[in-house]
């Protein structure tokens, strides 16, 4: 009877864990499995390739800025019906999609969709942070974060599968489906608003997450390491034309750092159990900042004509990536357990920020190819820096002292006292 019990317990823990995973890749499942669908949608409304693009820009602005709204919202309604009314708002906008007569309401309904998508990508989050201890959650975050990573490979397969078979408006009425079966399960593993949102941890305020600097290093270099990430991302596919690659090439030189991203998220994890995840964290960050120079070596200093030393270099940096994000996602949101939905938010807005700010700025220089892609690195590796001594301060009177220009007048004080010791 007793392992009968514990089997069921097992069983109902691992589909927890889809349904977070599930949760964690519903905003990236959106961004790309309509791809490979531009030229078909842009041929149904007779559009230019530049408004179908919009389409996605739509999607990414409504993707940064409902990271704010579900924090506030889980304070007042809870994180079951804030996950609700997120996923409805997904569903709703997706019909519209499949529905819609024009590239303006596609585009003005994927914005909705993107708010939507918001309330997945934050409080899958919190429940894990809320629900559990900090090691327990840390192995949580260590076994979902690499599944992510799976995303941007599969969702385009699948996709493209779709709209032959059944046309591109299909693919937005699987996007439907899937988040209908999430908002089941909702229902049955996310319990209804607890009592600890009535007290006064529910009054924090983003100014006061932002003062906290444990959590906003970690925030920092989650940030930065993203914005490696796609700085490499978004200028890559030119690289590889300047240097006479075809297409197909193009799309099976990605497969090396999706492998590797996700190898460095399950050895991360036992790292973690044989040294602890502080430790960790340095190993991974040292290995980050030997990839950040061998890149810079291979774009700015010593260019080479193969594309090979950047494209293992990166692959190395990929799974340290994999490997970081589990560790410094969990140790911010631990700085506010108890509002776990709003400092998640918070962190999500800020990565995708610098993420996508990195990717503007090498994509205005994306002729250059390697040299961007060099001097794109260069800056997120210098940010991730700046983001491990903030972490480590415990206030930031103590980080702003790594920056104070010497006072003339101490200086001053100090030679004469060198000078004349007797006095």
């Amino acid at each position: 009877m007793k392992t009968s019990s514990n089997t069921f317990a097992n069983i109902k823990f691992f589909v927890f864990l889809f349904y977070l995973a599930m949760l964690s890749m519903l905003g990236f499942i959106a961004t790309d499995m309509y791809l490979p669908a531009f030229k078909a949608i842009e041929g149904s409304f007779n559009s230019t390739p530049s408004q179908v693009a919009m389409s996605l820009t739509c999607f990414l602005a409504g993707l940064a800025l409902g990271q704010l709204l579900y924090g506030p919202l889980v304070n007042k309604i809870g994180k079951r019906w804030a996950l609700i009314f997120g996923l409805v708002v997904f569903v709703i906008a997706s019909v519209f999609i499949a529905n819609s007569d024009s590239i303006l309401m596609l585009n003005t309904a994927r914005f909705f969709q993107a708010i939507g998508a918001c309330s997945a990508g934050v409080i899958w989050q919190a429940i894990v942070v809320e629900k559990y201890d900090t090691d327990k959650a840390q192995s949580v975050f260590s076994n979902i974060m690499p599944l992510v990573a799976l995303s941007p490979a599969l969702a385009p397969i699948l996709g493209a599968y779709i709209l032959s078979e059944l046309g591109w408006r299909a693919i937005f009425i699987s996007l439907c489906i899937i988040a209908f079966l999430l908002l089941l399960m909702t229902l049955y593993f996310v319990p209804g608003k607890s009592q600890h949102q009535h007290s006064e941890h529910a009054a924090v305020s983003y100014g006061h997450i932002l003062k906290n600097t444990r959590y906003l290093g970690n925030v920092v270099i989650f940030g930065a390491c993203s914005g490696a990430f796609f700085a490499y991302l978004t200028v890559w596919p030119i690289v590889m034309e300047q240097h006479g690659y075809l297409a197909k090439e193009i799309g099976l030189s990605f497969i090396p750092q999706t492998i590797m991203f996700i190898v460095g998220g399950y050895a991360s994890k036992l790292l973690i159990k044989r040294i602890g995840a502080n430790q960790t964290l340095n190993i991974l960050l040292s290995v980050f900042g030997a990839c950040v120079v061998s890149i810079v070596l291979f774009t700015l200093v010593f260019p080479e004509s193969t594309i090979f030393p950047l494209l293992i270099s990166f692959s190395i940096l990929a799974a340290a990536n994999g490997a970081i994000y589990p560790i410094v996602v969990n140790s911010a949101l631990q700085q506010f357990s108890q509002n776990a939905a709003k400092a998640a938010g918070l962190q999500n807005f800020l990565q995708i920020s610098i993420a996508f700010g990195a990717s503007s700025l090498v994509a205005v220089w994306a002729s250059v190819g390697e040299v961007a892609i060099g001097w794109g690195i260069l800056g997120c590796g210098i940010l991730v820096i700046a983001g491990y001594i903030l972490k480590s301060q415990q206030e930031w009177g103590d980080f702003a002292k790594h920056f104070t220009k010497p006072d003339t007048a101490r200086v001053g004080v100090t030679s004469s006292v060198e000078q004349n010791p007797a006095d």
